[in-house]
Parts: structure tokens; sequence; C-alpha cells
């Protein structure tokens, strides 16, 4: 499953991830595992979830960053959620990208995915709203 918190910048969006990353993680009976760009959440995300720095290793695209996520799955059968900070920044401003992005994350089962969208939602194109919930 996949889910997206859309706004633009300064409208809340990091914090409410925060919030579904804290809760996920008192809740959750596996891994939960958070991503961000920059070092920025680490001192309001909980412990009992893995953060991630998608620049300490580089991470640019979303090739790359599919290839990070379904590594991450394979290496730990356990995680259960997997959220991710700016998307857009991670990957790219094209929706086109980021619908085969969504496509190809929809194939690994098991784990809830959230990412944040730092854009208006009427320059989303109609399929990611087929393919993710709008939380």
């Amino acid at each position: 499953m996949i889910k997206i918190i859309i706004g633009k910048k300064g409208s809340g969006k990091t914090k409410k991830l925060v919030d579904m990353v804290n809760n996920a993680a008192e809740t959750s009976l596996g891994d939960v595992v958070c991503i961000e760009k920059g070092d920025v959440l680490t001192f309001t995300v909980t412990y009992k979830a893995r953060l991630i720095d998608s620049c300490d290793y580089a991470i640019s695209g979303y090739n790359e960053y599919f290839g990070m996520l379904a590594g991450i799955k394979a290496g730990n059968n356990d995680v259960t959620h997997i959220f991710g900070d700016a998307t857009l920044r991670i990957g790219s401003r094209n929706y086109d990208e980021l619908v085969n992005f969504f496509e190809r994350l929809k194939k690994i089962e098991d784990v809830e995915f959230v990412f944040t969208l730092s854009c208006d939602e009427s320059e989303l194109p109609a399929k990611i709203f087929e393919l993710a919930e709008k939380v």
C-alpha cells in the first residue's frame, strides 16, 4: 500500500510524516524505516525507527530510490513500514517517473509506504491517485 502526503512547502507534511513514523514505531510488530534527504529528522524521529539519510548513499533518481527501498525490504523481511520525506527531491519532479516508481513499489508486498510530495495536488497526474491513497 502506498500513501502520500501532499502540500506546498511549509504546509506541515514533514510533521505529519514524523507523527506517523513515531506512531508506527510504537504499534508495529515489525521494523519501521524512514528515509530523508539531509540530516533534519534526527531529533524528531524516535530511536525505535531506522532513520536513513539518502545523501549518505548518494541516492538520486527514482531508479536508485526504488533499488534502495527494495534492498531494505529484501535485507529485512520484518520491515512493515517505509516512510519517505522529500520524495521529489530524492527522485525528481518528473511525474511520469513518479508514476513508474509507484507502479514498481506496488509489487513489494507486506510494506506500507508513506511519502511526502511537496507540490500542489492539481500538478499530479490522475494515475498517482490510482496508485496511492492521499492521507
